[in-house]
């Protein structure tokens, strides 16, 4: 399933993403393979998703979040 599928209140592991398409700074804050993810809420328009990654709160465009693989726990 992809980032983008999360309902709010859900974690799940991030499983794999090509290094290329994502902005450096998310990597940066902690988004690797086998970090856990919980989407906190998504803005009223859709974009962007609020994320905790690592205890860090993130916000991730709907467009990169659809390029992350995750595994729901």
């Amino acid at each position: 399933m992809l980032l983008s599928q999360l309902k709010k209140g859900e974690k799940a592991v991030i499983k794999k993403f090509d290094i290329q398409s994502i902005p450096l700074k998310l990597v940066e804050l902690g988004c690797l393979p086998e970090n856990e993810v919980e989407l906190l809420q998504i803005a009223p328009l859709g974009c962007p998703y609020y994320f905790i990654i690592n205890d860090t709160r993130v916000a991730i465009r709907k467009e990169t979040a659809k390029q992350i693989e995750v595994e729901k726990l």
